[in-house]
């Protein structure tokens, strides 16, 4: 099936190591992985490996509704690249680079066909401005 791409990014004020180790560690995901704040990630689970899983337990905070983000890493480049396939078949691909201050993170998914283009685009941008803010405050 041939997705529309959707394209986010954001500049972190931050290292590549410590912009790394942030998105990939589990504990660190459980705190920035929400696109507002009524919504958080209980559970995470991250091997960052080619073949590697992912599951994120993505939930509102009344306990309303909740749901499981996963997928498998396909290709992986230390401090550059992560490349994934999600669990319903579309793909995402996040690009690290390191300039003088500040790490620019653009990532690139496959739409889902659900949601509009627009409010898919404001979710993962939501959730990589979250990102921002948690990497730059802590």
């Amino acid at each position: 099936m041939d997705y529309e791409k959707i394209k986010v990014e954001v500049a972190v004020n931050a290292s590549i190591q410590k912009v790394w180790n942030y998105w990939n560690q589990a504990h660190h995901v459980k705190q920035w992985n929400n696109a507002s704040p009524d919504w958080h990630t209980p559970k995470a689970e991250n091997n960052v490996t080619v073949g590697g899983k992912f599951v994120y337990t993505m939930a509102a905070k009344d306990g309303s509704f909740s749901f499981e983000f996963s997928g498998v890493y396909t290709a992986i480049a230390l401090n550059k690249l992560i490349e994934y396939k999600m669990d319903d078949g579309r793909s995402a691909k996040i690009e690290f680079i390191a300039l003088s201050k500040t790490v620019q993170i653009i990532e690139t998914f496959d739409a889902e066909t659900e949601n509009t283009l627009e409010l898919q685009k404001f979710g993962w941008q939501a959730i990589l401005d979250n990102f921002k803010q948690y990497v730059e405050n802590n």
